[in-house]
């Protein structure tokens, strides 16, 4: 098997994988990464969202071996004490409940507001639209998403 060297939160890490490996399992089981969730497997629940060179992507059916030299963002990655602007607001509007879909809705969200600072609505429901809640907690994850626009640097 390969060596792969990723970049993964700002330090080059290495592991020893199968190239067809899902990168979610790589982060989850051979770099301890849990936050980065497993949904479905199939790239359409967004539980297991990370940002790859900064655009938020489904790591469970990206294979190791693709990711070449890019720059990985985990949940654990996105800010070290937990200070990101889209983190405060999820806490002030109170968004999770039962929190397994919260990383991947928080990294689409991050990139979202990385890309577009003040999004409309409309471009929060657009982005947001591919990260499914089974607790149906859409209207507050919107409002945390646009709460967090207006912390957000342009």
């Amino acid at each position: 098997m390969p060596v792969y060297k990723l970049n993964i939160n700002g330090k080059i890490r290495s592991v020893d994988v199968a190239a067809d490996t899902p990168l979610l399992w790589v982060l989850r089981d051979h770099l301890q990464l849990p936050g980065t969730k497993f949904g479905c497997g199939i790239g359409q629940c967004g539980a297991c969202t990370i940002h790859y060179d900064g655009v938020a992507v489904r790591s469970c059916v990206m294979p190791v071996s693709s990711v070449r030299d890019a720059k990985i963002t985990t949940i654990e990655g996105l800010s070290e004490n937990g200070d990101h602007p889209v983190q405060l607001a999820w806490d002030e509007v109170d968004v999770a409940q039962c929190g397994y879909c919260q990383a991947g809705q928080i990294m689409t969200a991050a990139a979202l507001l990385k890309k577009t600072p003040k999004p409309t609505l409309e471009q929060v429901e657009n982005a947001m639209h591919g990260n499914i809640c089974r607790c149906g907690a859409y209207h507050r994850i919107r409002e945390a998403v646009l709460e967090a626009a207006k912390k957000t640097k342009p």
